[in-house]
């Protein structure tokens, strides 16, 4: 069964890194590029399901869409 999930991707100074919603637990995947951070953490959502199951699932709150958002804070 293929599932799709929503995974935020963050590009820093040093690369890029990937980490999905909705899932329990700790998954990232990093890379030299967009396409090897979302492939690095794609490996690591299937090793984390083949692991612990359906109970690696958030399934009282499934992310429907994900925002960005920027806001200025006064310090």
């Amino acid at each position: 069964m293929k599932r799709k999930y929503k995974i935020i991707v963050e590009k820093h100074p040093d690369g890029y890194v990937a980490y999905p919603l909705g899932i329990k637990g700790v998954i990232v995947g990093e890379g030299d590029t967009y396409e090897e951070a979302l492939a690095d953490v794609k490996s690591a959502i299937k090793f984390h399901i083949e692991t612990f199951g359906e109970e690696a699932f958030e399934v009282d709150s499934p992310v429907l869409e994900a925002f960005v958002a920027e806001a200025g804070v006064e310090t």
